[in-house]
């Protein structure tokens, strides 16, 4: 681990230069490159700088327990358990950051949320987790588009897709995806009786070009007319578009726009989604031997959390987080939630690298 810290911090120190060097500072496309590459090490090179610092302060601090002086002995009994500490905490913080990162942490976020088991009550909790993920989402100053909606009758939706765009979303929502549970009194039970809902999540990177190629001779692209709900017209053109990836069998709608070719636009964004993150399933289904340990990200079958609204309890399966701060996590107040997963994630990462 060392020799490749200090094949980073050599890569650092030429960056540096690099930056400086006009010919490099005249041509835009370069300069932003190595300009990214330094914002990246610069996450690493200061913490390596600091555990060298602490590692030869603590090799002198050894030293000094072989002097003649008993006082100088003292002191450096004294200062070593401290030093040794900090070596430990500096050497777990570099491990992390040494870690592969997922290439897909900064993207933007497709967000699709589906009312499961339990009837008009899944639908009013998929239009609470839509308002919880959206008022998290605001938090963070990302921007929040619904691509796709379903109305249900008593209110919420039984289905709603939105695109969430901000640097760092889906490192944020990629725990999400999976059966949220609710248990609560509907407010059409007139017993006082206490039911239990689902809502299924799933959250998808958003494809780019360089993702994914779709040949357009593979695709049937249908117009129709964008209805409200009860089938009421929203406008009297045929506006909404379904698009079908024949080979895979993979559809996307949008009719939110009143403009044919925006609506066809964020189809083909969503479409483009879908068959990236079906790639990327089959694929980690390949490795899923291998990261039994690890919180799923994709598993949308399995039941990760219940929000329990007598009891204003919410719990996290797959960790055993709990929480009785339902109000405030409905809220939006979702991010130590969040971070509690990122933080076991990565501890289990570690482990598997030794």
């Amino acid at each position: 681990m060392i020799e490749k810290l200090k094949g980073i911090e050599e890569r650092f120190i030429k960056l540096e230069q690099l930056l400086s060097d006009p010919a490099v500072i005249s041509d835009q496309k370069k300069y932003q490159e190595y300009l990214k590459e330094h914002g990246e090490l610069n996450k690493i090179v200061p913490v390596f700088r600091e555990y060298e610092r602490f590692t030869e302060e603590l090799d002198e601090a050894r030293e000094l327990l072989k002097d003649n002086d008993e006082d100088i002995r003292d002191m450096a009994k004294e200062e070593i358990p401290a030093l040794e500490s900090n070596i430990d905490e500096l050497k777990s913080e570099l491990s992390l950051l040494l870690m592969p990162k997922d290439p897909r942490d900064d993207k933007n976020v497709l967000l699709e949320i589906r009312a499961g088991t339990g009837g008009e009550e899944a639908g009013i909790f998929a239009g609470d987790l839509f308002r919880m993920y959206s008022r998290y989402a605001e938090s963070k100053n990302w921007a929040i588009e619904i691509v796709e909606k379903n109305d249900s009758s008593s209110g919420g939706y039984k289905e709603i897709v939105s695109m969430i765009r901000g640097k760092g979303a889906f490192s944020n929502f990629k725990f999400e995806s999976g059966t949220h549970r609710v248990q609560r009194v509907p407010e059409t039970e007139a017993q006082g009786r206490v039911h239990t809902s689902a809502v299924t999540v799933a959250v998808l990177p958003e494809a780019e070009d360089v993702d994914i190629e779709i040949n357009p001779s593979d695709l049937k692209i249908d117009v129709f007319r964008s209805s409200g709900p009860g089938g009421q017209s929203v406008n009297t053109t045929d506006s909404a578009v379904r698009i079908t990836h024949v080979p895979t069998g993979i559809v996307a709608t949008c009719q939110d726009e009143k403009s044919q070719h925006k609506n066809k636009a964020k189809a083909m964004n969503v479409l483009k989604s879908r068959i990236l993150d079906a790639k990327i399933r089959e694929e980690d289904a390949k490795r899923a031997a291998d990261r039994k340990g690890q919180v799923g990200t994709g598993d949308r079958s399995g039941r990760i959390r219940t929000y329990n609204f007598p009891q204003g309890r919410m719990t996290d399966h797959r960790i055993g987080l709990t929480l009785y701060k339902l109000d405030n996590i409905m809220e939006g107040g979702i991010q130590e939630i969040i971070d509690e997963l990122k933080t076991h994630n990565q501890a289990q990462a570690l482990k598997e690298v030794g």
